[in-house]
């Protein structure tokens, strides 16, 4: 992407999870972004052991709440033209998208990751 400049609607990768956000500030190799909306939820898991249970730690992650603020590299952002959705409707899309993603195939680490996420729904996105 060209530069961005502040205000500018964004896509961003974040860790393993996209968003849109807006550009807040320049921070030389990096851009502040605001929390918009959720395209991709993060991953569950171990990311360096990915489908991996066997010694590692499976992480729970949440998606970054609406407002929150990212501190993303320059190269993982890029230009979005599309309508923002609602934080809440955009979260539960995603993670429905990942759900879904995880239910095409029974294994042992998707049925883990699924158990991540409807925790991560019943105690912290049910407000949404």
């Amino acid at each position: 992407m060209a530069e961005a400049i502040i205000g500018d609607i964004v896509k961003a990768h974040y860790h393993s999870g996209t968003y849109i956000g807006e550009v807040k500030e320049d921070r030389g190799a990096n851009y502040l972004i605001e929390v918009l909306a959720v395209l991709k939820h993060p991953l569950q898991g171990d990311l360096h052991n990915y489908g991996k249970l066997e010694d590692v730690f499976f992480h729970e992650r949440k998606a970054l709440a609406f407002h929150e603020k990212m501190n993303v590299k320059k190269a993982a952002i890029h230009p979005i033209d599309e309508e923002i959705p609602a934080y809440g409707k955009s979260l539960k899309k995603a993670v429905n998208e990942y759900k879904e993603k995880l239910t095409a195939e029974d294994t042992e680490f998707n049925r883990q990751a699924i158990l991540k996420l409807k925790n991560l729904e019943e105690n912290y996105y049910n407000k949404f």
